[in-house]
C-alpha cells in the first residue's frame, strides 16, 4: 500500500497513526500541498478531489478522504467495533470531527502553521466554534478514557490528530483537563512521541 500525503496535515497524519498502530505494510509519499502537487495531472488521476491524504492499494485503487480510509484499514480490527451500536457511534464522531471541529482547530492551525499568521489574525467566528468543539470534547471525555468505551478507537484516532495539534492553532488545551488526558492516553496506545 502506498499512503500519499503531507505530515503536517493532521488529517493525512490519522491515516498514518492508524497504519502504523495495526502494523500495516505502506510506502509514504510525501505530497506538498502548497506547492500545488495535489494537483498536478498524475495526483488527480488518482484522487479527483486533489486533496490528501490517498491510500493507494497494491491492486492499484484508490481511496480518499481520511475518514473513509480510517473506517477502510480498521475492518476487521479492534479499532472498529464490531456492534452496529458502537459502530455508529465511531461514525458519528467521524462526522462531527469533519463538521464540528476540524474546519475550526485545522483552519486556525493552517492559518498560523501553514501562513504565518499571529493568533490575532484567526476569523474570530472561527476560534469561537473551535473553543466550543474543544469544551464538548471536554465534556465528552470527562470520567471516560476513550469516546466509544474502554478502548481506542478511530474516532479517537480521528480526533487526535488535530486536537493534539490544537496549540499551534492558538488554542489553550490546559483549561481542558478531560481532553488533555485523553490525548495522553491515545498518545500512549498509539506510542506517539
Amino acid at each position: 500500500m502506498r499512503i500519499l500525503g503531507d505530515t503536517a496535515s493532521g488529517n493525512c497524519l490519522k491515516v498514518k497513526y492508524a497504519a502504523d498502530h495495526l502494523g500495516l505494510p505502506y510506502a509514504w509519499t510525501d505530497i506538498d500541498i502548497l506547492k500545488g502537487e495535489s494537483r498536478t495531472p498524475e495526483f488527480l488521476a488518482l484522487h479527483p478531489m486533489g486533496q490528501v491524504p490517498v491510500i493507494v492499494l497494491d491492486d492499484g485503487r484508490a481511496l480518499g478522504q481520511s475518514n473513509a480510509i480510517l473506517q477502510y484499514l480498521a475492518e476487521g480490527t479492534a479499532l472498529l467495533p464490531s456492534d452496529a451500536y458502537d459502530r455508529a457511534r465511531v461514525a458519528e464522531w467521524l462526522f462531527w470531527e469533519q463538521y464540528s471541529h476540524e474546519p475550526y482547530i485545522a483552519v486556525c492551525r493552517f492559518h498560523m502553521v501553514y501562513r504565518g499568521q499571529p493568533k490575532e489574525t484567526r476569523e474570530a467566528w472561527r476560534v469561537e466554534r473551535g473553543e466550543a468543539a474543544l469544551d464538548a470534547m471536554d465534556r465528552a471525555l470527562t470520567g471516560r478514557d476513550f469516546l466509544i468505551g474502554a478502548d481506542l478507537t478511530i474516532a479517537d484516532i480521528a480526533l487526535l490528530a488535530y486536537t493534539r495539534l490544537a496549540g499551534e492553532g492558538g488554542f489553550d488545551l490546559g483549561a481542558r483537563p478531560a481532553v488533555g488526558n485523553w490525548i495522553a492516553r491515545c498518545e500512549g496506545v498509539l506510542k506517539l512521541d
